[in-house]
C-alpha cells in the first residue's frame, strides 16, 4: 500500500478510537475533567488528521498534534487519548532521523501538560497523564530502534547488491581472459602454421616444373601441416570443453623442431637441468613462446640457424631461442606482444631483441 494511504488509515483509525475511547470514559486523564464538547471534537479531530503528514511533513504534523494536545488537556475534556497522536508522530520522527524535532515535541507535550497540572486545583491522580513522560521515552526508544534496524536492512541489501555487482564484473572479467586466452591461442597455432604452410608453398611452386620429386615432398609437408593446425585447434576447443584437458607443453618441442627443419631451417636444441612436470599453465606458454619465437624467424629472418636452450633451475625454467638470421621484409605483427603477455600471466617475464653478432634473441624466465 502506498505510504500516504497507510497513514490515512492510521489517521481514520486514531481517531475512531480517541473518539470511541473518550465517549466510553474508556480512560481517565487523572486531572480535573468536564464533558467533551464540539471543540474537544475539533481538537481530536484535526490531531488525528494531522498523522496523515507525519512522514512527509513531520514537522507540521508534530507541533499541530502537541498544539492540539496542550489545548485539549488545558480545557479538561477527559482521557488520554488526546495524546495518542503526539506519541505516533514522536516514533515515526526518531525512525526517520530526526531526533531534534522527537525531542522538541516530547519536551513540549511534557511541558505543557506539566503546567496544566500544576495549575489544577486537585494533584493528579495516579496513572493517566502522569505516566505520559515514560510513554514518550518508550515511543522514542522505539523509533531508534526502527531506524536503526531499517539502516542495518539497508547496508545489507547494499553489501548483497555490491557483492552481486562485484561477481558480476567478475564474471565479465573472466569471460574477458578466456577470450584473450583463445585469441592467443589460435593466433600462436594458426600463424606458425601458415608460415609453414606459406613456406611450403613457394618452394613447391618453384620446383613444380624443374623438380617434380621434391615438390610432392613441400606438397605433403603442407599436407602435414594442415593435420598440424587441426589437431592444436582440436586441443584448444578440448581444452575449452574440459579445463583440465592437457594442451601443447615442452613435450612437443621435437615435433616443431622437425617442422622448423622440413621448410629449410636449421635447428640446436639443447636441455639442461633435471626436467620436472611444469603447471600446465607454464608447460603451455613455454611451449605457445618457442611456437612463436621459430614462427618470427620463418617469417622475418629468412634462411637461418635456431639455437633453443632449455634450462631447468631450481625455481625457475629458462627457454632461449637465438638465430643468427638478417631482418626481413614482413609485416610486424602481435608475436612479442602475445609472447610477453603468456609470460607475465603465468608469473614470468620475457626479454627479445637483436643480437650483437647478428640475429634475434628471445629469452623466457617462466616459474617451476
Amino acid at each position: 500500500m502506498v505510504p500516504w494511504k497507510n497513514d490515512t488509515v492510521l489517521a481514520l483509525l486514531v481517531l475512531t478510537l480517541g473518539v470511541g475511547g473518550t465517549y466510553g470514559r474508556l480512560s481517565s486523564s487523572g486531572l480535573v475533567e468536564r464533558p467533551i464538547d464540539t471543540l474537544g471534537l475539533i481538537l481530536i479531530t484535526v490531531s488525528s488528521a494531522a498523522l496523515v503528514w507525519r512522514r512527509t511533513a513531520p514537522l507540521a504534523a508534530g507541533w499541530v498534534t502537541v498544539a492540539c494536545a496542550v489545548l485539549y488537556y488545558g480545557f479538561s475534556y477527559p482521557g488520554v487519548f488526546a495524546a495518542a497522536p503526539v506519541l505516533i508522530v514522536v516514533y515515526t520522527a526518531a525512525s526517520l532521523g530526526r531526533r531534534r524535532l522527537a525531542v522538541a515535541l516530547m519536551v513540549a507535550l511534557a511541558a505543557g501538560v506539566g503546567v496544566i497540572a500544576a495549575l489544577s486545583a486537585t494533584d493528579p491522580e495516579p496513572g493517566g497523564l502522569s505516566l505520559l513522560s515514560g510513554w514518550l521515552v518508550a515511543v522514542f526508544v522505539l523509533g531508534e530502534v526502527t531506524r536503526s534496524r531499517r539502516a542495518y536492512l539497508e547496508e545489507v541489501e547494499h553489501r548483497a547488491a555490491e557483492a552481486e555487482r562485484t561477481k558480476e564484473e567478475a564474471a565479465l572479467r573472466r569471460a574477458g581472459e578466456e577470450r584473450l586466452w583463445i585469441a592467443q591461442e589460435l593466433h600462436d597455432a594458426l600463424t606458425h602454421t601458415i608460415s609453414v604452410i606459406n613456406v611450403q608453398t613457394s618452394v613447391a611452386l618453384e620446383m613444380l616444373d624443374r623438380y617434380p620429386a621434391q615438390t610432392r615432398a613441400s606438397l605433403l609437408a603442407i599436407k602435414e601441416s594442415g593435420h598440424d593446425a587441426m589437431r592444436e585447434l582440436r586441443s584448444t576447443l578440448g581444452v575449452l570443453r574440459q579445463p583440465g584437458s592437457p594442451s601443447s607443453g615442452l613435450a612437443h618441442l621435437p615435433r616443431l623442431i622437425e617442422q622448423a627443419e622440413a621448410v629449410g631451417l636449421s635447428v640446436r636444441s639443447t636441455v639442461t637441468g633435471e626436467p620436472v612436470e611444469l603447471r600446465p599453465e607454464v608447460d603451455r606458454a613455454a611451449y605457445r613462446i618457442a611456437q612463436e619465437a621459430f614462427t618470427n624467424v620463418l617469417r622475418h629472418a629468412g634462411p637461418a640457424t635456431i639455437t633453443l636452450t632449455v634450462s631447468h633451475e631450481t625455481s625457475r625454467v629458462v627457454l632461449t631461442i637465438a638465430d643468427d638470421g638478417t631482418p626481413g621484409e614482413a609485416e610486424p605483427g602481435m608475436g612479442l606482444i602475445g609472447m610477453r603477455e603468456r609470460a607475465v600471466a603465468v608469473g614470468g617475464s620475457l626479454e627479445a631483441g637483436p643480437r650483437e653478432s647478428g640475429g634475434f634473441l628471445v629469452r623466457a624466465e617462466l616459474p617451476r
